[in-house]
């Protein structure tokens, strides 16, 4: 089974409002970016990558838990990280029932997300790498 057909098993398995929510807030990720890949990890956790970790969801009694890895160095100008906040690297946003997902906010957060990966990809290529990649923008 791939990453992708063991998230729908994991929705279709939450038969409450945190299926709906964990099904919303995918849905509105892989909205953001076209080439954001599903992985499963960790013994049973969605996670979405491009060029490196975005953010992993979970289902948790209460919440629906949608973690970014580097969430502390994102703007967050729609105030969406609500747990987490002290952290060095890791934000998170804590849906609990009857949230509604501000779902521009929530695609804005995972462009940024790529963005900042995308830098951190450029800042380690070797000098030669770079001086072509920026030469092909041109």
């Amino acid at each position: 089974m791939n990453p992708s057909e063991r998230i729908d098993q994991l929705i279709a398995g939450l038969t409450d409002w945190r299926g709906k929510t964990l099904a919303s807030v995918r849905k509105t990720i892989l909205e953001a970016d076209r080439e954001i890949i599903e992985e499963w990890k960790w013994m049973g956790s969605p996670v979405w990558s491009h060029d490196g970790m975005i953010a992993v969801g979970n289902a948790h009694k209460d919440k629906v838990k949608l973690t970014f890895s580097n969430g502390a160095r994102l703007a967050d100008p729609d105030k969406l990280f609500n747990a987490g906040l002290k952290g060095n690297a890791w934000r998170a946003i804590d849906l609990f029932e009857g949230d509604k997902m501000n779902e521009r906010a929530l695609k804005n957060l995972v462009r940024a997300a790529v963005a900042y990966n995308q830098m951190k990809l450029q800042r380690k290529a070797p000098a030669g790498t770079r001086a072509k990649v920026h030469k092909s923008k041109k």
